[in-house]
């Protein structure tokens, strides 16, 4: 594996997936919507942590990718944060545009589970 972008302090803290990743959770900063969850790996974290645009790695492409660059639809970090773990990257963003490839303003939106099912689908008593 080769030697990593990140400040030593923080390459150390990451608890990564077997490919390398971490997942981050892209937050609004200034109302605490949920926007989307990306991967990244130390190459993305440092990018998005140098250039302050969220930058991704695609699994399904196999590429880094500029959230916006396509789109339109950037996010501005606003702060970055490691959970307890080292194993979830917070990061706080402003928002432009949608943040959902499928043009919704966040990823969890569309389709709500209801709450109080059983595993067969009637609700719990």
């Amino acid at each position: 594996m080769p030697a990593s972008p990140l400040a030593p302090s923080v390459a150390a803290r990451l608890k990564r997936t077997p490919d390398g990743l971490v997942p981050a959770i892209a937050q609004q900063y200034d109302t605490g919507e949920v926007l989307m969850l990306g991967w990244m790996d130390d190459e993305a974290l440092h990018r998005t942590l140098t250039t302050g645009r969220c930058t991704y790695w695609s699994r399904s492409r196999g590429e880094y990718w500029v959230k916006g660059d396509t789109s339109g639809h950037t996010q501005q970090v606003k702060s970055v944060a490691l959970d307890c773990d080292g194993d979830t990257v917070l990061v706080k963003v402003d928002q432009t545009g949608a943040a959902c490839h499928t043009g919704a303003r966040t990823c969890f939106d569309e389709d709500p589970l209801p709450l109080g099912l059983t595993g067969s689908g009637a609700p719990a008593e």
